[in-house]
């Protein structure tokens, strides 16, 4: 299995230059964010943390997947191994969408299978980007199945959601992109699904020695469950966030990348998730993912408590949220806004 380094960003840097949007960087307000307690015998002044969020969901496609997208077609045509049958990929969600997005880019056939139960939004979606559709069975399952013979059988090149190099890597770029624009940063906080943005985010991070955050709902942990047992295992998923983070699985890479120095697995529940979600409309009227949410819910989740304490302490099991420190620079990556926004809307009163 190729593990993914630094040199693998830097070339996908500059493969897809001018070929995806920067990323937009906007500041958190000062004080909405709290940051770690310290001890009571430390007496230096505690200054606020400086919070930015990367609006990684005005990308193309509506998420970051179209960077790994670009870059995986872009090498193989680099590298002229685009066959003539162009590219497949089983996935109604943001990978199928950023492979259609970057095939119609680089004037190459996609081809996108689906459960035949899938949205017709996100067929029509995916056939608005110009992609052949083909609706198979009643479960992805089956979808990948059918994916894999048509791949088997025309040549077409074969792409995956998250667990490939190229795609990591490419996603591994918006890191590059946001440490240019903060100068400084100490900590950058994504969330994880099938871990190609968590694995690209934490290559480059690790090599500029910034930490990274690797945020999952408690009920959709692919990544944290590998990490405790230190091997590859499946979960079960149940959240509202498991449209976009629910893999059952984590990659090879992912877990490569979180035993470096610098990565903190957190957490969040799905109450927090729905919170920080809101929070986002209230206050920026942002739309986000539940999965894009899942974040900035590891800075705004509450502190836990134990009974008998005035402070808050660290119980047994996992981190539950993330504190900045006194001064600390962090970066939230909000990394996909395909969602129905029609539940954030407040509801009017009676009168």
């Amino acid at each position: 299995m190729h593990q993914l380094t630094y040199g693998d960003i830097k070339a996908a840097t500059d493969r897809i230059a001018g070929r995806i949007r920067p990323v937009t960087l906007a500041p958190v307000d000062p004080g909405a964010i709290r940051t770690a307690h310290r001890d009571p015998l430390d007496d230096r002044p505690v200054e606020p943390c400086e919070v930015w969020l990367a609006m990684e969901f005005m990308q193309h496609t509506g998420s970051f997947k179209a960077r790994g997208a670009q870059n995986f077609i872009q090498a193989h045509r680099d590298a002229g191994a685009l066959p003539d049958a162009g590219v497949t990929i089983a996935s109604g969600g943001n990978a199928g969408l950023a492979c259609a997005w970057a095939a119609r880019q680089q004037g190459v056939r996609a081809t996108v299978f689906l459960p035949a139960n899938a949205p017709q939004v996100k067929v029509a979606k995916l056939r608005g980007y110009g992609a052949e559709v083909r609706l198979i069975g009643s479960e992805y399952a089956e979808a990948l199945a059918a994916c894999e013979e048509f791949a088997a059988a025309t040549g077409a090149l074969a792409s995956h959601a998250y667990d490939h190099p190229l795609i990591a890597a490419g996603a591994g770029t918006l890191l590059e992109e946001i440490r240019r624009q903060i100068p400084g940063l100490d900590t950058v906080v994504v969330a994880v699904g099938g871990g190609g943005l968590f694995a690209g985010v934490a290559t480059a991070a690790q090599h500029h020695g910034i930490r990274t955050v690797a945020v999952e709902p408690e009920h959709c942990r692919a990544l944290n469950a590998a990490i405790e047992a230190g091997r590859l295992v499946d979960v079960t998923v149940d959240s509202i966030a498991a449209d976009s983070l629910g893999a059952r699985r984590t990659s090879a890479m992912a877990l490569h990348a979180a035993h470096q120095d610098g990565v903190h697995s957190v957490l969040v529940s799905d109450g927090e998730i729905v919170r920080a979600r809101q929070a986002l409309w209230d206050h920026r009227k942002v739309v986000v993912e539940h999965g894009a949410a899942t974040a900035l819910a590891a800075l705004t989740a509450p502190d836990q408590h134990v009974p008998g304490r005035d402070l808050p302490t660290r119980p047994a099991g996992p981190t539950r949220n993330y504190r900045p420190g006194s001064g600390e620079k962090v970066c939230v990556v909000l990394c996909g806004a395909n969602t129905d926004p029609t539940d954030l809307a407040p509801r009017p009163t009676a009168h």
